[in-house]
């Protein structure tokens, strides 16, 4: 294994007065020389001309932020350094990162953490670092400012989607490969012609005339008439004057809202005069793109609890009640003091994993705070709730109450009636009622919209009540499990251009039909057709993985293009090892417990399958190939 020298080991990005010294970094998307994961990879050392505290001061300071690691015991400070890398890499928000290692040299520690966000990571590193040093030096460290940084800062990256962030976290627990296309913008679960793509919870299966339909708030609401479903009354208006005279003639409340929209942006509901009614146009103006005329919906506001009801691959899976934002006065604080104060719960922290936002200020609340004769300013009494916003918005601070077990026959079968006449894999249909436990057929209920992409963390991760894991069912509609989101892989140490095009022709000659993608470090093909090859290696593998028809793939991964960029996928369903180095061996680390590897060192061939051993030795002029090839009818 090659290891990356440096001619001065006493100090590389040390300042003058730091102890510890961080450098030589490198992030691996998948499994690599050093964990078997996608990973941060540093070295660390000690700085020769400083001392730093004894290991013990270290512990006890970081134990008051971390208790659990107060207990446990290390082996040098680089073990400490790693376990702290690796829990503040959580960001206290629970992220799925709980894999490091620790590998000693004679004058450095070669430290990897599991990584899934390679800026997030290395700030994660340079902010322990601080600490450390902080904690050497007896200064004041600012750790929740400095946290709050950095939950922004994965927050601000694709996986920082809290729905994006739930399906990956999901697709990790259930073994299926999962990955994002940069140049596409999208995630990718699964492989070859197992895989799917998508954006959040709308994928390339999905109809995309369907997903367009549901932002055209009249025609659905047109559609959903015609099968019988109840639907406010309302117009569709093109200037203030004339919502003010739809409004008069349906008779307040009502509700006013873009035509095109998603995401309750520009809705307002229970407008009750005239000048409110202004401000609710004025706000659906707003929300309307730049590119669509103007249309905005005035409709019958209808009195109840906003629900929303969510259907995956047809079926009804879940259902949330969604509250607007409030807060209880305490006779002291004022209402802006009050919000402040919320908006510092644990469970408003605002990230990936958190059951509720911070409750935002802005023109509406205060225009609704004036209706009910209130301000920021005012202090409110003890005990009494204000709510802050007519609109259940749970990105401006709303809660989400979880309501699944409550709902009705009826209100189900209602559900999947709409869901099934949709082309989506996900669809959230919201509903105005006093009660999901009753029937819509014999209560106040009304449907307001359908939307095509519905969030899932109201519903995995409710303030109030259980969970119910949306990502699970989404997930299992493509693939029964983490085997099933496969295509099979052979991996190779050494491979030349004709050795893989013999190993396609071979496999090709039993399964005619078959699309295979084969990378060596001198070529790319499909089947026998060459492709242009990327100076990435992994980029031909990810292109190889991402076509729609793979069904097989068959990879060269050599000591340097290990050491250099790791292995783009996590296990192998053959692997072949033609003398391997140390660094190579690796490859057998990477496979499932099922899978066959065949290792030559000079003429003797040991074949691992299935837990049997079988060692010999070459014959006389016998090809390794003839070994290799006879092994993939394991998977053919």
């Amino acid at each position: 294994m090659v290891l990356q020298k440096s001619s001065d080991l006493v100090r590389v990005n040390a300042r003058r007065t730091d102890v510890f010294d961080i450098f030589n970094f490198k992030h691996y998307i998948g499994p690599n020389p050093y964990l078997d994961i996608g990973a941060l990879v540093f070295d660390f050392t000690l700085v020769d001309s400083r001392k730093p505290l004894p290991i013990e001061d270290y512990i006890v300071s970081i134990g008051d932020r971390y208790p659990k690691l107060r207990d446990q015991t290390y082996e040098s400070y680089a073990h400490l350094f790693a376990q702290i890398v690796s829990e503040v890499g959580k960001l206290d928000m629970d992220l799925h990162l709980n894999h490091w290692s620790v590998k000693p040299y004679p004058n450095l520690t070669r430290i990897s953490v599991q990584s899934l966000h390679e800026r997030t990571s290395r700030e994660v590193v340079y902010f322990v670092w601080d600490w450390f040093e902080a904690i050497t030096q007896d200064e004041d460290f600012a750790f929740d400012e400095q946290l709050v940084k950095l939950q922004d800062r994965f927050r601000a990256s694709v996986y920082g989607g809290p729905t994006v962030y739930a399906l990956l976290r999901t697709a990790y627990q259930k073994g299926i490969p999962a990955f994002y296309l940069w140049e596409e913008g999208l995630m990718q679960y699964g492989l070859g012609k197992k895989h799917v793509r998508g954006i959040a919870t709308t994928f390339n299966c999905d109809s995309h005339l369907d997903s367009e339909f549901t932002t055209r708030k009249d025609d659905c609401k047109a559609f959903l008439k015609t099968l019988g479903f109840p639907v406010p009354e309302g117009n569709i208006v093109f200037t203030e004057k004339e919502a003010l005279a739809a409004a008069r003639e349906i008779g307040y409340p009502v509700a006013v809202k873009p035509v095109v929209g998603h995401k309750g942006i520009g809705v307002t509901a229970d407008v009750q005069d005239s000048k409110e009614l202004i401000s609710a146009y004025n706000r659906a103006l707003a929300a309307i793109p730049e590119d669509q005329v103007t249309r905005i919906i005035v409709e019958k506001s209808i009195s109840g609890s906003d629900f929303r009801l969510l259907c995956v691959n047809g079926r009804f899976v879940a259902a949330t009640e969604r509250r607007p934002a409030s807060v209880v006065g305490d006779g002291y604080l004022t209402l802006a003091e009050l919000i402040r104060q919320e908006n510092r719960k644990p469970a408003r922290l605002d990230t990936p994993t958190s059951p509720m936002s911070k409750i935002q200020i802005d023109e509406a609340m205060e225009l609704y705070l004036d209706e009910q004769r209130l301000s920021l300013d005012s202090v409110i009494e003890k005990g009494r709730t204000v709510y802050l916003r007519k609109v259940a918005n749970l990105s401006a601070g709303g809660i989400s109450i979880d309501a699944t077990q409550t709902v009705h026959d009826d209100n189900i079968i209602l559900a999947q009636d709409i869901a099934q006449h949709f082309q989506l894999t996900c669809l959230g249909i919201d509903v105005i009622t006093k009660s999901l436990a009753e029937s819509w057929k014999s209560s106040n209920f009304a449907i307001l919209e359908i939307n095509a992409a519905p969030g899932v963390l109201m519903h995995l991760k409710p303030s109030v009540g259980e969970s119910v894991d949306v990502p699970s069912h989404i997930l299992e509609t493509f693939f029964e499990s983490g085997t099933d989101a496969r295509i099979p892989i052979i991996t190779f140490n050494k491979i030349s251009v004709e050795e893989l095009q013999a190993t396609i022709d071979h496999i090709l000659l039993q399964n005619p039909n078959w699309t295979i993608g084969a990378v060596c470090r001198d070529a790319v093909f499909v089947n026998r057709s060459k492709k242009v090859l990327s100076k990435d290696y992994n980029s031909n593998v990810q292109t190889l993985l991402r076509h729609p028809k793979l069904d097989l793939l068959i990879a060269e991964y050599p000591e340097d293009i290990l050491e250099e960029q790791g292995i783009f996928y996590q296990n192998s369903n053959i692997v072949v090892l033609d003398n391997p180095t140390e660094a190579e061996m690796i490859l057998v680390r990477d496979v499932f417990d099922g899978s066959t590897v065949v290792i030559r060192k000079g003429n003797d061939i040991s074949i691992r399958r299935q837990g049997l051993i079988e060692d010999y030795t070459l014959g006389e002029d016998e090809p390794f190939t003839r070994v290799y090839l006879k092994e993939t009818g394991v998977i053919l």
